[in-house]
């Protein structure tokens, strides 16, 4: 029998980890990101789009596809998330399962090689493949987060991972910008390198995670007759059933939900946006890319001391409105440049105002995601933070799921320009929603059960 808790409830203090463990556990964010921004954001998704499927001049059946494979891998993220999660926690075995999801995405991820002009239904499958394990395995290794250290700090760590993730995109893709080249069907031969160069990138980077971060956790023994995913299945059940319990952590994963499905749309179709919008240079396209990782990780290192003073959930409502902002500004772009032209007389080109827009994008999209993180960890007892950052992973996939089969069909009615208006949507209804969470409460929860208070 569950029963509230007092708002004075305390856990056992959480040690802070080693900084050696902290910078393992940061630099799978470091890792991973080769794959997000070289194969989902910046290269291969323009490369799909306009070279492999390359249904000029509008691209909206390249679109469409690019928008149904990512969806697929979501869909199949939400489905094994939560019931791994609980396996992991029960097993203790959260390193094994994250070490077979990034095999995984090693291994899809080098296939993008062999994905050619003609072939575009094997480049859909290895981006199911590919972006399931990527995905699931963000999960994963967020799990490792309420170990690392106390409430006060988990902003901060979190942040720092962020952080560190959005350097290891920029140096990922230094060899891509310097020896790959652009994306064009004339550089085909090289540019298709970009997938075995992730996978590399992503095979190196990890190997101090695996080295230096701790598994916490005691394993225990399957109930006689019960097999694992049997057991994992009943947890799921189990945590659904006191959900009502954790209410603060359920309304954040709706919250959650809305906002993700924005993100996801920007990660996923930010720069095709940029090529078959803005119309822009291959040196706007670089130029673009340098400010928005360089952004994104000021602005989760930043928003992560600021999560640790003002709060997590008032960061997560100032990022989100940064994001309407941002989002309203990319659709403004060629009317921003045409007003400049008639009102003031500058030739300000839609391409260098779009790098201005990139900048607010930027410091949107590392602090959004890391408050989202920091406040899951703030919300979850030790004992399942495996199962419940596996609700968040199906939480971030169901929206990523929805907002780009969402996009996707927009697109192909309106046009990318008017549909990436939907995105306003989604972050305002997050806002609205995220302001139904009360932190205090949804830590108060987590104490009390970590101390005992709260049976299941």
């Amino acid at each position: 029998m569950s029963k509230q808790p007092a708002a004075g409830s305390h856990r056992a203090p959480r040690a802070r980890a080693s900084k050696r463990e902290i910078f393992g556990w940061a630099m799978f964010d470091f890792a991973n990101q080769a794959y997000t921004l070289l194969i989902i954001t910046v290269v291969f998704g323009d490369l799909f789009t306009r070279v492999i499927v390359g249904d000029a001049p509008d691209y909206r059946l390249g679109n469409l596809l690019w928008s149904l494979a990512l969806s697929t891998s979501y869909l199949l993220a939400v489905i094994c998330s939560p019931v791994a999660g609980a396996i992991m926690d029960y097993t203790a075995s959260k390193k094994r399962f994250l070490f077979a999801s990034y095999l995984l995405t090693v291994v899809a991820t080098a296939a993008l090689y062999f994905v050619a002009p003609g072939y575009a239904l094997l480049g859909v499958l290895l981006l199911i493949i590919s972006n399931f394990a990527y995905s699931i395995g963000e999960a994963f290794i967020a799990s490792f987060l309420p170990g690392l250290g106390p409430p006060e700090d988990l902003g901060k760590i979190s942040g720092f991972g962020w952080a560190l993730g959005y350097v290891g995109g920029m140096v990922s893709a230094v060899f891509v910008l310097l020896v790959l080249g652009d994306v064009s069907a004339e550089n085909f031969e090289r540019i298709r390198w970009v997938g075995p160069w992730a996978a590399g990138f992503f095979l190196v980077a990890a190997i101090p995670t695996f080295l230096w971060v701790r598994e916490r956790g005691r394993a225990r023994a399957l109930p006689p007759g019960t097999g694992i995913t049997r057991m994992g299945i009943a947890r799921v059940r189990q945590t659904l059933t006191h959900l009502r319990t954790h209410r603060d952590l359920g309304v954040l994963f709706v919250s959650i939900f809305f906002s993700m499905s924005g993100i996801y749309i920007i990660i996923a179709y930010a720069f095709i946006y940029g090529a078959q919008v803005i119309d822009w240079d291959a040196s706007v396209r670089t130029l673009m890319f340098v400010l928005v990782q360089i952004t994104a990780a000021v602005g989760a290192l930043a928003f992560g001391f600021i999560q640790d003073r003002l709060g997590a959930l008032r960061t997560y409502a100032i990022t989100l409105v940064m994001w309407m902002l941002a989002i309203a500004l990319i659709y403004l772009t060629p009317l921003l440049s045409e007003l400049a032209q008639d009102i003031l007389g500058r030739d300000w080109q839609a391409q260098y105002i779009f790098l201005v827009v990139g900048c607010v994008a930027g410091l949107s999209l590392g602090a959004c995601q890391s408050a989202t993180r920091t406040l899951v960890g703030l919300f979850s007892p030790l004992s399942r933070s495996g199962e419940l950052f596996g609700f968040w992973g199906l939480a971030m996939k169901l929206a990523g799921m929805f907002g780009l089969l969402a996009i996707g069909l927009l697109q192909v009615l309106v046009g990318l320009q008017t549909a990436i208006l939907f995105c306003v949507l989604l972050f305002a209804v997050a806002l609205v929603v995220a302001l139904r969470v009360d932190e205090r409460r949804g830590r108060a929860v987590a104490e009390a059960h970590d101390a005992g208070e709260l049976v299941w």
